[in-house]
């Protein structure tokens, strides 16, 4: 697909209808005109991740910006608002609050580890995230560090008509510790008190409308159980969850997105597409990147009621 302009903006896809760059923004204007706001989320319903390049932001203009698109989430305790200095932003950086790089084999360490299985950012809350915005206040180097998108629209599109209906009557189970222990075995075969009390599993159908108005999955690694209409879990759920997850990120969903330089900044619509980070290494320099997450007001916003699906536990 060609570039093409739109209201001013240039946009250059990056994958058919999944993923574009998009340039022409005057983020010294920030917050941006409503006009311009309709636009880019015009934009991003149609590619559902969006990038751009020497946005030249910085936490208070990226905050303003992400609150012109909703209400934005409150950084959990685990999400490092000490060293960016805002709740509103999750350090999702391998730097510690003293500036010195993330240890190997540290708790930080194994819980970043999360980060490079395919998710959805907080599809383990009830009322979950409608968008991610990742900006870039400093990358480690050419190669690393990067980020892949998969597209779960296309990925829906494609299941075969009669696998469908079944699919479209499940609820998926997730719970953050699950993909943490998926990662790290050892280290969350444990979890401390506060971990345990702070994040309960959350319900959301697997199959939904996105903004787009095309159905698609909505699935990630925190997904722990499925069940079906009547609360039973199926016996099978994490070789289907995986068998899913393994057909939406086969390459012709995928592309891989690559932190240029400082500045850039990643919009992508979690309703809509799974992501995952390249693993931490210990030759990595500094990779600073912070991230607010709009809250999702949309009709499937709040998921299932956990009332009739008994726990994995």
């Amino acid at each position: 697909m060609a570039s093409h302009t739109i209201n001013g903006l240039s946009v250059k896809p990056i994958l058919g209808d999944f993923g574009a760059e998009v340039s022409g923004v005057d983020w010294t204007q920030v917050p941006l005109p409503e006009d311009l706001i309709r636009t880019l989320i015009r934009i991003q319903d149609k590619y559902a991740v969006l990038i751009f390049r020497d946005t030249g932001l910085d936490n208070e203009r990226h905050v303003a910006f992400s609150a012109q698109l909703g209400r934005l989430e409150v950084n959990p305790a685990w999400g490092g608002s000490e060293r960016v200095g805002t709740p509103y932003l999750f350090d999702v950086s391998n730097i510690e609050s003293d500036g010195s790089l993330v240890k190997k084999d540290t708790r930080r360490w194994h819980h970043a580890l999360g980060n490079a299985l395919w998710h959805t950012d907080s599809s383990f809350n009830q009322h979950r995230s409608k968008y991610s915005l990742l900006l870039a206040h400093a990358v480690p180097g050419t190669g690393q560090g990067n980020t892949e998108f998969a597209d779960t629209r296309r990925a829906w599109k494609d299941i075969p008509a009669v696998e469908k209906p079944k699919l479209r009557g499940l609820v998926v189970e997730h719970e953050l510790w699950h993909s943490r222990k998926l990662a790290s075995p050892e280290e969350y075969e444990e979890l401390t008190s506060e971990e345990r009390n702070v994040k309960p599993p959350s319900y959301h159908r697997l199959v939904q409308q996105g903004s787009s108005g095309h159905e698609t999955f909505f699935l990630a690694a925190h997904a722990k159980a499925l069940f079906d209409d009547d609360g039973k879990r199926l016996a099978d759920s994490q070789k289907m969850v995986w068998d899913l997850i393994a057909h939406c990120t086969q390459t012709k969903y995928t592309f891989t997105a690559e932190w240029i330089s400082a500045g850039t900044l990643m919009w992508w619509d979690n309703r809509q597409s799974m992501h995952r980070a390249s693993p931490y290494t210990e030759k990595m320099g500094a990779r600073d990147l912070r991230r607010s997450t709009v809250i999702d007001d949309g009709p499937f916003a709040f998921g299932m009621p956990p009332k009739n699906c008994k726990s994995s536990n």
